[in-house]
């Protein structure tokens, strides 16, 4: 097993991989994006969006518990914001017959919103991983200059 810890501030992101004996591809455990238990002073809030995940937690009017998007949370939801849907069948990670228009609204949303104002914590393992289990060797980090973010490694 190999563990992977992206930091911020006390708060711990793990990606868990096993390699299995004769196997050459990884496994990656599949995390819920949802808040390790903390105590009740600081809970995260978590949405993913294009294999993205970012801290919302500065914006818990909108994302918090009982707020309006709320059901974009504790998941990759990606094909949500670019059908500005809350539908449950439209929270998830599947961009899958989306029109033109639609995928351009995501690509807004995605640079606009999410990128400009909120900490990118991770990426989902879609993101980072082949459908085989394998490394994406394309994989590249999100930029974000405007979020000064040191990693504790």
């Amino acid at each position: 097993y190999l563990f992977f810890s992206f930091r911020r501030t006390h708060l711990c992101l793990y990606v868990v991989l096993r390699i299995e004996p004769g196997l050459h591809a990884c496994q990656a455990s599949a995390l819920p994006l949802e808040p390790h238990p903390q105590p009740q002073t600081y809970q995260p809030i978590y949405l993913a969006v294009k294999g993205v995940v970012f801290d919302v937690t500065s914006g818990k009017e909108f994302y918090g518990r009982g707020a309006p998007y709320n059901a974009l949370t504790g998941k990759d939801s990606t094909r949500g914001v670019a059908k500005m849907s809350l539908d449950p069948a439209d929270l998830t990670h599947d961009i899958t017959g989306l029109t033109a228009k639609e995928l351009e609204s995501l690509d807004d949303v995605f640079t606009r919103v999410y990128k400009a104002k909120y900490p990118i914590v991770g990426y989902t393992a879609r993101r980072i991983l082949n459908e085989d289990g394998s490394p994406n060797l394309d994989f590249k980090p999100e930029d974000q200059p405007h979020f000064d973010i040191k990693d504790e490694f």
